[in-house]
């Protein structure tokens, strides 16, 4: 990060952020960046373009989370498959069945599986957001799919107070997080993060330690990206 005379951080023009997502794009071997434009303002970068697999896409978008300085990303790109990566909906469904199956993180039996036009709808109930999280990474990377939607509900199972301790502990071990600068609020596995970080690396880090917590059913990010 680039500093003035004194040592403070000098802000990331729109066009210099620009030309480090497209490098950074471009560095990332499971992307290829040829297809891909990029706009950047006042920090929220744009994709737009084409991209051969939703595997990619999903790539682009997390390669540009990674990156200093950016506070949103808005995903635009589509998904067109090249033709030997076409494959029906009943083909996707079966693959997708069998990857959820031989997956030990995903509850067996707890997951349905719904694909149409090469997308997959994840639905059913598990006790932990990481096995919401697997069971979408179970699928993503299958030939011929253009996008995965998860609405995995997860059932809550502990006392909101508790909820609140696991989480701020969490936070507190994360080796790159200033916890006292988080404030955690939580009610009926809803939980609202709150304060300042320095990237959007470290706002996903705060939200992942919360989604880890036991009865956890929604998070809401209200964390801000500042320089400081």
């Amino acid at each position: 990060r680039a500093l003035d005379l004194k040592g403070r951080a000098i802000m990331t023009s729109d066009r210099e952020l620009q030309r480090i997502v497209l490098d950074e794009l471009t560095w990332d071997p499971s992307i290829d960046a040829a297809n891909i434009g990029v706009t950047a303002k006042s920090g929220i970068v744009s994709l737009n373009g084409h991209v051969k697999s939703f595997a990619e896409k999903w790539s682009a978008e997390k390669a540009v989370q990674r990156i200093a300085n950016v506070k949103a990303v808005t995903d635009e790109l589509i998904v067109d498959l090249p033709g030997e990566h076409q494959r029906t909906d009943t083909d996707i469904a079966r693959a997708a069945l069998n990857s959820l199956e031989w997956n030990s993180l995903v509850p067996r039996d707890a997951i349905k599986v719904l694909v149409e036009n090469a997308w997959i709808t994840l639905d059913g109930e598990v006790e932990f957001f990481y096995q919401k999280e697997e069971a979408e990474y179970a699928v993503r990377n299958l030939l011929g799919v253009r996008g995965v939607v998860n609405t995995i509900r997860i059932k809550p199972l502990v006392r909101p107070s508790d909820v609140r301790n696991k989480i701020e502990k969490a936070l507190e071990r994360a080796a790159e997080l200033d916890a006292k600068n988080i404030s955690v609020e939580a009610s009926q596995g809803n939980v609202i993060l709150r304060g300042k970080v320095r990237s959007w690396a470290e706002r996903s880090e705060a939200e992942h330690a919360a989604w880890a917590a036991p009865g956890v059913t929604n998070v809401k990010n209200e964390i801000r990206i500042t320089e400081m």
